[in-house]
């Protein structure tokens, strides 16, 4: 059985397991869910080594500190491994004074991660961004609110690095966002089915303010084009991230092109912006903004930080008894 361990813990074994862990992070960098067999396998490889050459070795039992560390470095790898089976990775986008609906988009998910985003609700308020010289973003802060699980109603201000909490899930603005323009659809005997186009993301895409949106019962979707009358961020001085006040709509469908009445200073009036087809009408309603965040599930990260920062003491403790046996002065 020691000779067994022996070559388990053998550097040689090491060096493999590195080597392996390489070709695991490439393998895993090119996978869809940025998760693979070799990445896992090399993890636990590298956890048997370490295990191995801590039961063979003596020289970690004398020392308590270096063993400690060790341990926890065995705690590490196994945790990562963890980590990587039983993570998520999203996107949502959602429009602003409206409710999460529980549905992502760019799903990437370990093999042992059990879905459970899509029962998740919350509410984005709106946001504030500034911007420095050169369209520098400056903090996203934006405010979402939430029912918590004993009925009571929550808020708060999130961010880049500031996270909304859902059952483990974290939730981060990005820097993804943009506005939307909101349409009624009207059908003679029907009630009215409102939708939002989201436009590409602004000031990124400021040139690309187009989307299509696929009418109810119609075949063919109906592109719509914002074309902005202002320049709402300049690149030469600071600015803020608001919402477009003189503004023109443009709606195209087939070989129909019509431009609504221009809206001007923020206000759509009562002047009506409506397109009429053949199976109903569509009404122009408002302007609104939208966020794009970032959702992302990892059971093992307050695992991490407690097992890395007993490694980081266990280390401290090491050196310390390592330098303090010996006076500085001699």
């Amino acid at each position: 059985m020691m000779r067994w361990l022996g070559l388990l813990g053998s550097l040689r074994l090491t060096l493999a397991g590195f080597l392996l862990l390489a070709i695991g992070i490439l393998v895993a960098y090119f996978n869809e869910t940025h998760t693979s067999p070799w990445l896992v396998g090399a993890l636990l490889l590298l956890a048997g080594n370490l295990l191995a050459a801590i039961l063979t070795r003596p020289f970690f039992r004398r020392q308590k500190p270096l063993l400690l560390f060790h341990l926890a470095l065995l705690a590490l790898i196994v945790l990562i491994a963890v980590g990587r089976l039983s993570y998520f990775s999203g996107q949502a986008e959602v429009l602003s004074g409206t409710e999460f609906d529980g549905q992502l988009r760019v799903v990437e998910e370990g093999p042992w991660h059990s879905r459970g985003y899509d029962k998740l609700r919350f509410t984005n308020e709106g946001f504030t961004i500034a911007y420095g010289e050169g369209l520098y973003r400056l903090p996203t802060k934006n405010r979402v609110s939430w029912t918590d699980s004993d009925g009571q109603a929550q808020s708060k201000v999130i961010g880049d690095d500031v996270a909304l909490i859902l059952d483990g899930y974290r939730f981060y603005t990005t820097p993804n966002k943009g506005f939307a323009m909101v349409f009624d659809w009207l059908q003679p005997g029907q009630a009215p089915v409102r939708g939002a186009v989201l436009l590409p993301s602004y000031p990124a895409r400021a040139l690309e303010q187009a989307n299509e949106w696929r009418l109810p019962g119609k075949p063919e979707p109906v592109w719509t084009m914002l074309q902005l009358d202002e320049e709402v961020l300049k690149f030469d001085q600071p600015g803020q991230f608001v919402l477009p006040a003189d503004y023109r709509v443009v709606v195209r469908h087939g070989d129909q092109r019509l431009e609504l009445p221009p809206v001007k200073g923020g206000q759509t009036g009562d002047q009506p912006r409506f397109v009429d087809f053949p199976e109903g009408r569509l009404v122009y309603v408002e302007m609104r903004s939208w966020m794009g965040y970032l959702v992302t599930y990892d059971p093992t990260l307050r695992w991490l930080l407690a097992v890395a920062t007993l490694a980081v003491l266990a280390l401290g403790w090491h050196f310390w008894r390592k330098f303090a046996a010996t006076p500085w002065d001699a």
